[in-house]
């Protein structure tokens, strides 16, 4: 059919004018009929927003995602673009998308009342029937409708009550395409009134010219709730016009998480290859960003993106990435101490209440890791809290016995791989530990594993962490003590 070149030969073809909505619905049934993936890529929805958005299509409605930030709201609505049909015709040179056999613009109609079935057709790719626009508060009735050309009309020598003159804005242009407004309520409450009659009746309003252009658009919106009491709202008559509105949300599992993560971290082939990040710090990863949706010092009105996990996982891949480098080694495995590099990666990530603000985005973050650590510890060890209670023996005791006797243990950052693993064998039980709760595990997962529970048992105040400029150091917690209250003796002293 796309051979055609001019008009007769399309009604020869058997061509028949269909609207986008229905093109749409037509193309999701014969998905669904084929058990096909309609919406590939997005992860953990697939029992929540996916069959809403589905039952909106085959209801032909125009849609609003209202989800907070980074729910994938604008990569649903990119993959519409899967359901359209391959190729439309329209009349060429249209700026409206006019199909030939149904033209609604001055040009269109014009160029079939003249040349009849010798009109000159061309066919649109499904990919160049997307228009996205983000609302801002200085997008104007021009903007996205339309105004008069003063320019065109001068050169033209037209009457400014001649359509020619009108340069049609965005939407307009938009015919027969799916049109998205990222972030609706920062648009203009009165701008927002003039998508009234688009959406009700299809046609458009321009400087008082009598146009009934019947516009065929698939709207798809989309807004955070927090835009709702602090930026500006969705005027109430706008949303009663939309179809359906499907509330997105959160992975709500560690494993969704995971599975988003690994497929959206941009990764270079070397880093694949040469860094091995072990699904113990995969899973820490997500728990940073699970402990920030929870955290009082983080604005839950804000959201925390599934960008903050991509980010960070990126971050440790390059940390580990940087340490082999300056090492000269070949491969590497990414360390729990690694982590301390996507404390950027949180910084910018995190949306914080006053109160955050007052302890400083670093420190929250810090302390996000480090319940993500306690948390995590708690699924495979023993509550070392809950030991004491009930005065049960700890099976940590012959690790703190030996820090008790004056040991420490250096994490350096920069630490090759030899004596990484070397350093932490050296500490009495600490392998022990690790074998009678995660047995069975291969030997570079086990050192992990033994980072791991040294970082952890910090976490639980049974031995003490200190960060200094080129590792962590680990000692014994009664030892640190004494050691910073000294230091601070010394310095009132001087």
């Amino acid at each position: 059919m796309n051979n055609s070149k001019t008009l007769g030969e399309l009604k020869k073809s058997g061509y028949k004018p269909k609207g986008i909505k229905d093109e749409l619905r037509d193309n999701l049934i014969e998905k669904i009929k084929k058990k096909e993936n309609v919406f590939k890529g997005i992860i953990g929805f697939e029992d929540s927003v996916i069959p809403e958005l589905e039952r909106a299509i085959l209801s032909r409605h125009n849609i609003n995602l209202l989800g907070l930030r980074g729910q994938a709201k604008t990569r649903i609505a990119r993959q519409l673009t899967d359901l359209l049909d391959e190729y439309i015709p329209i009349i060429e040179g249209s700026e409206l998308n006019d199909d030939p056999l149904n033209p609604i613009s001055g040009f269109g109609k014009s160029k079939v009342e003249e040349l009849k079935d010798k009109t000159p057709i061309a066919w649109l790719h499904r990919s160049e029937r997307y228009v996205e626009k983000l609302a801002t508060p200085d997008v104007s009735m021009a903007d996205l409708i339309g105004d008069v050309d003063p320019i065109k009309a001068a050169n033209l020598r037209l009457s400014y009550a001649d359509e020619r003159v009108i340069h049609y804005g965005i939407i307009p242009r938009s015919n027969r395409c799916i049109f998205v407004i990222n972030e609706l309520p920062d648009l203009q409450a009165r701008i927002q009134v003039a998508l009234f009659n688009i959406l009700q009746e299809g046609d458009i309003q321009i400087r008082g010219f009598k146009l009934r252009i019947n516009l065929d658009i698939q709207f798809i919106f989309t807004a955070n709730p927090e835009d709702y009491t602090n930026r500006g709202s969705i005027v109430t008559p706008l949303k009663d016009r939309i179809g359906s509105q499907i509330l997105t949300h959160y992975p709500k599992s560690i494993g969704l998480s995971k599975q988003i993560t690994a497929q959206e971290a941009k990764l270079t082939a070397e880093q694949k290859k040469n860094i091995i990040v072990g699904d113990l710090l995969a899973t820490l990863i997500e728990r940073i960003a699970f402990e920030a949706r929870e955290n009082e010092f983080v604005d839950s009105k804000s959201g925390v993106s599934a960008r903050l996990t991509i980010s960070a996982y990126e971050n440790l891949v390059s940390t580990a990435e940087r340490r082999m480098l300056l090492n000269g080694e070949k491969s590497t495995i990414a360390r729990i101490v690694d982590l301390s590099g996507v404390i950027p990666s949180v910084n910018g990530k995190i949306e914080l209440v006053y109160e955050g603000e007052q302890e400083g985005a670093a420190i929250v973050a810090q302390n996000l890791l480090g319940r993500a650590i306690r948390n995590e510890f708690l699924q495979n060890f023993p509550d070392p809290g809950k030991l004491k209670k009930k005065k049960q023996p700890s099976p940590y005791q012959t690790i703190l016995n030996w820090f008790s006797d004056g040991n420490t243990v250096d994490c350096m950052f920069l630490e090759t791989d030899k004596n990484y693993s070397k350093g932490l064998k050296a500490i009495p039980g600490l392998a022990e530990v690790v074998e009678e709760y995660v047995p069975k595990l291969n030997d570079t997962d086990k050192t992990l594993m033994m980072e791991f529970v040294l970082f952890a048992l910090s976490e639980h105040s049974l031995i003490g962490r200190k960060s200094l400029e080129r590792s962590i150091q680990f000692k014994d917690l009664l030892g640190s003590m004494f050691s910073e209250k000294d230091l601070l003796t010394g310095e009132e002293n001087n």
